[in-house]
């Protein structure tokens, strides 16, 4: 008969729970870390295409400056600054031209009460858009609303702005009792 006997001070301690505890946690992060990897090398991939994109951009915009400066040169020059000053008056004189009045009068005559009648009619071109100095006429204050509201309601018209009113004591101005002065930006052009 065999009788085990374990002599030592100390007892014999087995490690296997640590080390299994501690493979699987080490199992866990490697799985962790090459998860990890694998995102930072598609992100890395992904970025690759968009930075190859911004290089190109880039490229281009350096092609477009320099385009750019070589055009300024150009137009720097005295007799291609005269030719840019004349140009400019042109186009301002085709602006002023380009005003349809036959708009303009078909959508002011949509608009205008019984009672109301324009007297003068004053466009000039500001920043891309027609300003129109309009004076009128009106018999009534009744008209006179009327026509204030039909015209802030039109889409032809837009920022009216009530500049003078004037009242007529004397019946010789064509019958109008009052005489208005506004502006309005007209957008049918």
């Amino acid at each position: 008969m065999k009788v085990r006997l374990n002599l030592a001070t100390k007892a014999l301690e087995t490690h296997r729970s640590f080390l299994a505890a501690a493979g699987a946690v080490g199992v866990v992060a490697g799985i962790f870390f090459l998860g990890l990897g694998w995102h930072v090398y598609s992100v890395r991939k992904s970025d690759e295409a968009l930075r190859v994109k911004v290089a190109a951009l880039r490229q281009e915009m350096i092609g477009l400056e320099q385009q750019r400066n070589e055009l300024e040169r150009f137009f720097a020059q005295p007799e291609n600054a005269k030719l840019h000053e004349r140009s400019a008056f042109l186009n301002t004189l085709i602006d002023e031209q380009s005003l349809n009045w036959t708009q303009m009068f078909m959508d002011l005559e949509k608009i205008l009460p019984a009672g109301v009648r324009v007297v003068s009619i004053e466009p000039a071109h500001e920043k891309g858009h027609v300003t129109v100095k309009l004076t009128v006429g009106a018999s009534s204050d009744e008209a006179k609303l009327k026509f204030l509201h039909a015209l802030e309601k039109s889409p032809a018209f837009t920022h009216v702005e009530l500049i003078n009113e004037r009242v007529n004591t004397s019946a010789t101005a064509g019958g109008d009792r009052m005489e208005m002065q506004l502006t309005a930006v007209y957008s049918r052009t």
